[in-house]
């Protein structure tokens, strides 16, 4: 389980397709404080760590979560938002994320206002995912809070911190984002489905 609150970047240096799953290895400030088995969010995507090499750790992306996600996209060079598991009995900053993305978003807008910025994605809403107004969700691993929700879009406000901090410098229009919408909204959504469907 993860906040959303972004630990550090991690630059991916080398990408190898094994049969149908991706290995990815990843320089990062955190690779020495590491462990095998251990749990990070990559973009909000929950990876296991299974190797370890003085300031490169490598984990492996099954056939499942390379389609679901935008990890089949990363590139030599790319940088991504990291952070741990959380501990218990820390302070929970962001919301309760669970690191499974549950579909992929773009970026339709970006405006900036002020000093901060309001991006705005749209999703396919086949899958009946659902966003709220001041709700949370999760892009690329970042807790945030919705500020205009519709069916298949919604924006986001990002201050000057977190857009220097997070990857989200890195988008623009038409970036493919991961999202996970608040579990929360998820339970309620299938709740109402099987009351609509008795």
């Amino acid at each position: 389980m993860f906040t959303g609150i972004i630990e550090c970047f991690g630059k991916i240096v080398r990408i190898e397709k094994k049969s149908e799953n991706l290995s990815l290895y990843i320089d990062s400030p955190i690779t020495p404080e590491l462990k095998i088995d251990q749990s990070l969010s990559h973009n909000g995507v929950c990876l296991t760590v299974v190797g370890i090499k003085k300031t490169i750790y490598n984990v492996i992306a099954i056939k499942e979560t390379c389609e679901k996600t935008n990890l089949r996209l990363l590139k030599i060079g790319d940088i991504i938002n990291l952070e741990r598991a959380i501990k218990v009995g820390d302070r929970l900053d962001g919301h309760i994320v669970q690191g499974h993305i549950d579909q992929i978003g773009v970026c339709s807008k970006i405006i900036e206002q002020g000093g901060s910025w309001i991006f705005s994605f749209k999703y396919d809403p086949k899958s009946q995912n659902i966003t709220i107004n001041k709700g949370s969700i999760t892009i690329n691993g970042v807790s945030l809070t919705i500020v205009n929700s519709n069916k298949s879009s919604f924006s986001v406000a990002i201050i000057p911190y977190t857009y220097k901090n997070t990857n989200f410098h890195l988008i623009s229009k038409g970036s493919h984002v991961n999202l996970e919408f608040d579990i929360l909204g998820k339970f309620f959504q299938k709740r109402m489905n099987l009351f609509l469907n008795k």
